[in-house]
C-alpha cells in the first residue's frame, strides 16, 4: 500500500528527538483496516517513508483516530524540517495477504 499526503509537523511528548507528522484521518482509517496484517505489536506499523530527498524506515504510532509518522532528528536536519512546517509525505506499507 502506498499513500501520499501533506501534513503539518507537530511536537508531541513521544520519544525524543522526534517531531511527528499526523496521517490524515481518512488515510489513517485505511491503514487501520489492514493493521492486523502489518503490525508487529502494540499497534505500531512498520513503514518506508520519503520526505523530500530523504527515504527512511520507521513505524507509525497510533494516537487517537490517527497515526503519527515519527521523523528522526537527522531527517529533520537534512530536510530543513521544523515544527509547524507543511510536509509532503510518501508512505509505503508492505501488506502480507493471507494465503
Amino acid at each position: 500500500m502506498e499513500f501520499e499526503f501533506v501534513g503539518e509537523a507537530i511536537s508531541w511528548r513521544g520519544p525524543a528527538p522526534f517531531v511527528f507528522i499526523p496521517v490524515p484521518t481518512a488515510l489513517s482509517a485505511e491503514i487501520k483496516a489492514v493493521s492486523a496484517m502489518v503490525t508487529y505489536g502494540w499497534g505500531v506499523i512498520p513503514v518506508k517513508v520519503r520526505i523530500g530527498e530523504a527515504t527512511f524506515t520507521t513505524s507509525l504510532f497510533p494516537k487517537g483516530d490517527v497515526y503519527l509518522v515519527p521523523v528522526k532528528a537527522i531527517i529533520q536536519k537534512s530536510q530543513n524540517l521544523a515544527v509547524g512546517d507543511s510536509v509532503n509525505v510518501f508512505l509505503e506499507i508492505e501488506v502480507s495477504m493471507p494465503s
